[in-house]
């Protein structure tokens, strides 16, 4: 398996997801009934009423739509960063019930991280060694507690490191997709999670994409909160993520 790379999937959404903001939101201000407002929104451009309602900031309409993604090729670390996200449910997989196996590699699934990439050659082959090495050890582990499948690979696996790659499917409601991307967007934001938020939206884009212009990083629509820590690219992020009229 070795060395493998991120892959984002949007699976399933809430079908015509800006019609039922629209309706959310309307629904909060007429009095009509549930069937009329459907006849009604359907039939007319609902572009700048979700426009508006979310340039108010009345977001709790957006949380009635959700959003489930396939995630692979991300890392046990990543792991640890997206379920701080607690909005959200999530179906990991397992270490224990799945055994760690190498191919013709002779190692797990694992992640490079861009930085030890850069150092070069040397450095990208010191680090395959050290994770076969891990693979071995995991190996010994899992041969000394009697494979037994499950009863073995939970303790096997705790020679396993961060960098061990796991798949997972995620659901979000828009509203908190919004809040991921405002802070998995920066430039300070940790790397693989800022390509998998990049992914992530590019994906919702294709069938939210009015909710979904004003995503991004807290710098393209107000104040950077990181202070003296800040990148400095204020304008590079709001060319990049800024709503585009």
């Amino acid at each position: 398996m070795g060395r493998t790379n991120v892959k984002v999937r949007l699976l399933e959404h809430t079908p015509n997801p800006e019609n039922v903001v629209a309706m959310a939101a309307k629904l909060c201000y007429s009095n009509a009934n549930i069937g009329e407002l459907l006849e009604k929104i359907e039939s007319n451009d609902q572009s700048n009423f979700i426009n508006g309602l979310v340039a108010m900031g009345h977001m709790s309409p957006i949380e009635h739509i959700s959003f489930t993604f396939g995630i692979e090729g991300v890392s046990r670390a990543f792991l640890a960063q997206i379920t701080r996200h607690r909005i959200a449910s999530f179906s990991v997989k397992s270490q224990r019930y799945t055994k760690a196996i190498g191919d013709g590699t002779g190692t797990f699934a694992y992640i490079l991280p861009p930085q030890i990439e850069a150092l070069g050659e040397e450095a990208v082959k010191k680090y395959d060694e050290q994770m076969r090495t891990m693979q071995v050890w995991y190996n010994e582990w899992v041969e000394a507690l009697g494979n037994k499948g499950e009863s073995s690979n939970e303790d096997a696996r705790f020679v396993l490191p961060n960098a061990a790659e796991t798949k997972m499917i995620v659901t979000f409601n828009a509203r908190e997709l919004l809040h991921v991307f405002s802070y998995r967007l920066c430039n300070r934001a940790q790397w693989e999670f800022r390509a998998v938020a990049d992914a992530m939206l590019d994906e919702v884009k294709k069938v939210a994409p009015i909710i979904f212009s004003y995503a991004g990083p807290h710098c393209v629509h107000g104040v950077c909160p990181e202070g003296k820590k800040s990148c400095g690219k204020q304008a590079e992020m709001k060319a990049k993520y800024g709503k585009k009229d």
